[in-house]
């Protein structure tokens, strides 16, 4: 269903997903944090009010006092119907300090108190002295039950206090969990959707580097956005007329040498024939030309064969037969292999290194060595010494090979792996070389996923080789 979609359009995709997921989370915040902001205002105003009602209550209980006394002393009803009103606001002021919490026992005892109030306040004239001493008893009395209604509206605030600190806190935890996970959750689809989008980008690189190195064997399919799997068709469209082109420069290869070889052979063989003489004696001009000639028609033979070696090294190095071997050990062979060069030319060649078992084709790879060392012994003076490294490196194993000859030109390094290219640097007292040697050893680098470079050296060449470390017991 996804791949119906172009990758900018998944993109944008991906992008709103995070963004509802991390607006969800903003507003979720926001609403929470308003209501915790109503909660606190509520529960301050809430504390404000009770503590009002202890005051007002205290307040009331001292105004009764001095109205009830008055109206005992003085036998008034207007001041005894007035300390009944006192009395009826108290048991209101009580009845929302009971809902509030105020403990049924205090609430009781103020009660108590007062229907002792009501009740001295009337009587014979002759007991209003002892009825008001038993007031004022009575109201310091209930002075203490105030100071007891204080304290427990106290307490009853700070155990309201501290549940609405726990809510905040239990509300302020869940609020950093939740944003928590949602900002885990917008990592983890970032980084989902950022791997999804680079496999195929990732496949994409991959197949421009293997159309890069001559690598057609393997068709390209790239799944994904719809306009990616558009270029990876391209890809493999482009591979097929690569693989034709390359089929049809075989085939002119092949078809052009064979041409040139048939009128080649006549030439060389009419040479002969004039150079034996067969079709009269020749004079000292006519046979210096003949040995031209000669020459000419053997240098043309030889570039010949090598355009046809390269073509073929150039074929074999796309058909890999990859064994388990020691590459130490064949690094050795390839020295004891040309042995008696280095002896013409009493050369030292030194090989050191580990055992080290890689998967790779041992005849191209002993092709690669062999050239290189051939190389390094054309051009190494005498008594010279080239020395073989090997090391293994996480992944890949590493040669390098040193010699002491004149090394390579500044000028020539860039096209040194170039077919046919040869250096400026040629020595004298050696058959001129062809210029594929290097080029076919790079096709064969290429071919097993490795890479060959020349280095800078203070003297002679350095040509390192770098190969993935593939190797299953």
């Amino acid at each position: 269903m996804l791949q119906k979609f172009s990758f900018r359009q998944l993109l944008v995709i991906a992008f709103l997903l995070i963004a509802a997921l991390l607006g969800a989370a903003s507003l979720r915040a926001l609403f929470t944090l308003e209501e915790l902001t109503l909660q606190s205002r509520d529960g301050a105003a809430r504390s404000l009010e009770l503590g009002q009602l202890a005051q007002s209550l205290s307040e009331l209980s001292v105004s009764m006092e001095r109205t009830s006394r008055q109206s005992v002393v003085l036998d008034d009803r207007v001041l005894r119907t007035r300390v009944a009103e006192q009395a009826r606001e108290a048991t209101t002021l009580l009845d929302s300090l009971s809902t509030a919490g105020l403990s049924h026992e205090r609430a009781q005892q103020w009660r108590a108190h007062v229907q002792t109030v009501n009740d001295l306040l009337t009587g014979p004239p002759e007991t209003a002295l002892d009825r008001e001493r038993e007031l004022a008893q009575s109201f310091r009395e209930l002075a203490s039950v105030n100071a007891a209604v204080a304290v427990q509206v106290q307490k009853i605030i700070q155990q309201r206090n501290q549940a609405l600190e726990a809510k905040l806190e239990d509300s302020r935890s869940h609020l950093a969990q939740q944003v928590t996970w949602a900002i885990v959750l917008a990592v983890a689809m970032a980084l989902a959707f950022g791997v999804w989008f680079t496999v195929p980008l990732k496949r994409l690189e991959n197949a421009i580097v293997d159309l890069g190195e001559n690598r057609l064997d393997e068709t390209i399919t790239i799944r994904g956005p719809a306009d990616l799997a558009m270029v990876g068709q391209r890809l493999n469209w482009l591979r097929l007329r690569l693989v034709e082109l390359d089929a049809d420069k075989s085939r002119f290869l092949r078809h052009i040498s064979h041409e040139l070889k048939t009128p080649l052979a006549s030439l060389r063989e009419g040479v002969s024939l004039l150079e034996d003489s067969v079709a009269g004696e020749l004079n000292r001009e006519q046979r210096e030309i003949a040995q031209i000639l000669r020459h000419n028609t053997n240098v043309l033979q030889g570039q010949i064969e090598d355009l046809l070696r390269f073509n073929t090294a150039a074929f074999e190095a796309r058909q890999l037969h990859r064994q388990t071997i020691d590459l130490l050990q064949l690094m050795e062979a390839q020295a004891d292999a040309q042995r008696l060069q280095c002896r013409a030319r009493e050369l030292t060649v030194t090989v050191v290194g580990q055992p080290t078992l890689v998967q790779l084709d041992p005849d191209k790879i002993g092709t690669v060595l062999a050239n290189l060392l051939s190389n390094a012994i054309r051009y190494s003076p005498l008594k010279g010494v080239i020395r073989l490294e090997l090391s293994t490196l996480p992944r890949l194993v590493r040669i390098d090979i040193h010699d002491q000859g004149v090394g390579v030109a500044q000028a020539d390094r860039e096209r040194i792996f170039e077919p046919f290219y040869r250096g400026e640097r040629q020595p004298t007292d050696v058959v001129r070389g062809s210029g594929i040697g290097l080029s076919i050893v790079y096709e064969y680098i290429a071919a097993h996923g490795g890479r060959i470079e020349l280095l800078p050296a203070p003297v002679g060449a350095h040509f390192r080789i770098e190969l993935p470390h593939v190797f299953k017991p």
